[in-house]
C-alpha cells in the first residue's frame, strides 16, 4: 500500500479532454492521458482493501491493487508485467472499456473510485514509449496447427496465447485489416488503429500468421462478396488442415427496425456507416461514403454504438444530431447501498454527447417519412412500460426531420454462415452453443472446433472478449497437449 492514507487525503484525478469545438475537426484521440506523476497520485488513492472487489469486477481479473502499488513506486516494468499477466491488450481496454472495475472499487461505496482505467492506460502507454513491450516467441514448437477465424479481441488474445506456447497459429480475417470491431466499429477518436497495428507486428514476430481478405465458409450458402474478400476457403478445408479451430467471428447480425419506410434511401445500420470513416482515415479511397454533412441525423439506439454514430456525425458536420432511446431516462446517480459493487444503471453522458446531441428517452419510431424515395423525417411517439410491453402515450406523436437515420440498436447474434458451414449447433439466441467451464470448455458439438467471444456469449465488451480468448486458448492447448501451462 503505497500511501496508507491516500484515499482520505487525495481526490480522484480526472482526465482532461480537448475542447469539443476543436476535437470535432479531426478523428484523432483527444484525451490527455495521465503523466507518470499524475498516475502515481491516482494510484495513491488505492486502499489495498482486504477484499479487492475491483479484481472480480474486472472480467479479466486484473491484479489491480498490485499494479497500483507498483505505479505509486514508479516501478513501471513490474507494473506492466503484472498487467500483462491477465490482459494481453491493456491499450485497448484502457481506452474503450467502461471500467466495471471502478464500479466495484471499495472506495466507490461512499466516494469516487480510484481511476483504475486511467492507471492501466498509463502503464501500457509508458511501456510502449520506453521499450518495455517485447515480442515473446516460444522457445519450443509443438507442431500443432490452430486456425482462428475472426481477428477481433477474442481471436487476437487466443492467437497470442497459443503462439507463446509453441503452436502454429493462423488467423483468418474476411476484412483487409486485422482487428474486427476494434478496427471497423470503434471510431479512431476513441482508439487510433496504430495500437492494433503494433500488436499485430508483435504477434507476427511471435509466429502468428495473419491471412486477411479471406472468408471461411461454404460456397453453397455464401456468394463471394464484393469489397475486401478475395478468397473463400471451405470449412472442410480448414478442418482437414488444422488440429484445432477457434471460431471468434463476433456478433455481427444487427437488430433491425421493421417499420414502414425501413427500406428508404438514407436509413442505414450503424455498421454500414462507421467502418467507412475508419477506412477513409486509414487512407483507403472509397467510391461512396455515407456521410452526415449538413443533414438532420437521427440515431436510434442509446448505447455505445449510437454514441459513436453521434461523434462521427458531428465530425462530418451534421446540421443536427438526435439520439433515440426506447428505455426511460435513468437516474443521474445510482443507489450505491443497493447496487454496489455491481455495474449500476445510471445516466451516462459520453464525450460524443458533449460535442452536440439532443437525447430523447422513452421514445419509439413508428414510421419513416418519404420524399422521392429518400427519408426526410420520421414519426415517433413517447412510450411507457405497462404490464409486459411498451404502450404509446396518447397525444405524444411527433415528426422529426431526418435526412440520415442510423440504426444502432445492438447485435442479436453472429452471422449464421460461419456456424452453419462447420455444422455448429446454436443456442436459442443464435449464438454458438458452448459452455465456458469444465472438461468441454469452449468446445462446440463439432470435434476440434471451439468458439469464444461474442460469437459464443453474444454482444459484449472488449474486455470480455479478451477474457474468452485467453480462456479458450487454455482449453485448446489442453485439448492438443493433454495439459496446459496457460492461465486464465
Amino acid at each position: 500500500m503505497g500511501n496508507p492514507i491516500g484515499f482520505m487525503e487525495l481526490e480522484r484525478v480526472e482526465l482532461d479532454y480537448e475542447d469539443p469545438k476543436l476535437r470535432v475537426n479531426h478523428h484523432r484521440e483527444f484525451v490527455q492521458y495521465l503523466s507518470p506523476e499524475k498516475a502515481k497520485r491516482q494510484a495513491g488513492r488505492c486502499m489495498d482493501c482486504g477484499t479487492p472487489f475491483c479484481n472480480n469486477g474486472c472480467p479479466v481479473n486484473n491484479v489491480i491493487p498490485d499494479f497500483n502499488n507498483l505505479v505509486y513506486d514508479l516501478d513501471w516494468k513490474n507494473a506492466l508485467d503484472i498487467l500483462h499477466s491477465t490482459n494481453n491488450f491493456p491499450e485497448f481496454t484502457g481506452r474503450v472499456c467502461p471500467a466495471p472495475c471502478e464500479a466495484a472499487c471499495t472506495l466507490n461505496y461512499n466516494d469516487l473510485p480510484v481511476g483504475i482505467k486511467s492507471i492501466e492506460q498509463a502503464i501500457i502507454d509508458y511501456g510502449w514509449k520506453h521499450g518495455l513491450v517485447h515480442s515473446k516467441p516460444s522457445a519450443i514448437k509443438t507442431f500443432k496447427k490452430v486456425a482462428i477465424i475472426g481477428s477481433g479481441p477474442a481471436g487476437m488474445a487466443a492467437a497470442q496465447q497459443l503462439a507463446r506456447v509453441g503452436h502454429s497459429v493462423t488467423v483468418f480475417e474476411k476484412n483487409n485489416r486485422i482487428g474486427g470491431l476494434l478496427r471497423y466499429g470503434i471510431p479512431d477518436f476513441k482508439m487510433e488503429k496504430s495500437h492494433i497495428d503494433k500488436r499485430v507486428l508483435q504477434m507476427e514476430n511471435e509466429g502468428v500468421e495473419f491471412r486477411t481478405s479471406v472468408l471461411v465458409s461454404s460456397e453453397k450458402n455464401v456468394d463471394k462478396l464484393a469489397g475486401d474478400i478475395n478468397k473463400i476457403i471451405s470449412a472442410k478445408e480448414v478442418l482437414r488442415e488444422f488440429d484445432a479451430i477457434l471460431l471468434s467471428g463476433g456478433a455481427e447480425q444487427p437488430r433491425d427496425l421493421p417499420v414502414p419506410g425501413r427500406n428508404l434511401n438514407g436509413v442505414h445500420y450503424a455498421m454500414e456507416f462507421l467502418p467507412l470513416q475508419n477506412k477513409i482515415n486509414a487512407g483507403e479511397v472509397l467510391p461512396h461514403q455515407i456521410r452526415a454533412d449538413g443533414k438532420h441525423v437521427v440515431v436510434i439506439g442509446g448505447g455505445d454504438t449510437g454514441s459513436d454514430c453521434v461523434g462521427t456525425s458531428n465530425r462530418h458536420g451534421a446540421k443536427s444530431v438526435t439520439q433515440f432511446e426506447l428505455m426511460p431516462i435513468p437516474p443521474d446517480s445510482e443507489d450505491k447501498e443497493l447496487v454496489w459493487p455491481y455495474w449500476p444503471q445510471k445516466l451516462r453522458t459520453s464525450s460524443s454527447h458533449e460535442e452536440g446531441c439532443d437525447r430523447e428517452f422513452a421514445i419509439a419510431t413508428k414510421e419513416f417519412i418519404e420524399e422521392n424515395g429518400k427519408v426526410v423525417g420520421l414519426k415517433a411517439c413517447k412510450v411507457e412500460w405497462k404490464g409486459k410491453k411498451f404502450e404509446e402515450v396518447k397525444g405524444s406523436e411527433e415528426i422529426y426531420p431526418a435526412d440520415l437515420v442510423l440504426l444502432a440498436m445492438g447485435f442479436v447474434s453472429p452471422m449464421s454462415y460461419l456456424l452453419d458451414s462447420f455444422g455448429v449447433i446454436k443456442d436459442t439466441r443464435g449464438n454458438a452453443s458452448a459452455v465456458c467451464e469444465g472438461d468441454k470448455a469452449y468446445q462446440t458439438n463439432v470435434k476440434k472446433v471451439f468458439t469464444a467471444g461474442d460469437m459464443r456469449r453474444g454482444q459484449s465488451l472488449v474486455v470480455w472478449a479478451i477474457r474468452e480468448g485467453r480462456q479458450s486458448a487454455k482449453a485448446i492447448d489442453e485439448f492438443l497437449m493433454g495439459k496446459t501451462s496457460l492461465t486464465n
